[in-house]
């Protein structure tokens, strides 16, 4: 899923070098956290968040198999 989520992110910034995903797991949920350059989350949130809106949709989608309920946050 990190990789998803890398292939989908990197091609829309700047600074490709500066994409991160950790990966935070609970009991219940797994929470994927995306970190780009502080001047490419324009570009990553997109015009009224349609871009995040699309990202997370494919990888809900994605994750939709799995027994635990995947999110997907953007940080600074």
């Amino acid at each position: 899923m990190k990789e998803l989520i890398e292939a989908i992110v990197k091609p829309l910034v700047d600074f490709p070098e500066d994409v991160e995903v950790s990966v935070a797991e609970e009991s219940d949920k797994i929470i994927y956290q995306l970190k780009c350059h502080r001047s490419d989350m324009g570009k990553v949130i997109g015009k009224q968040g349609r871009v995040a809106k699309s990202i997370r949709t494919v990888v809900y989608a994605a994750g939709a198999s799995r027994q635990k309920k995947v999110f997907l946050e953007i940080i600074d």
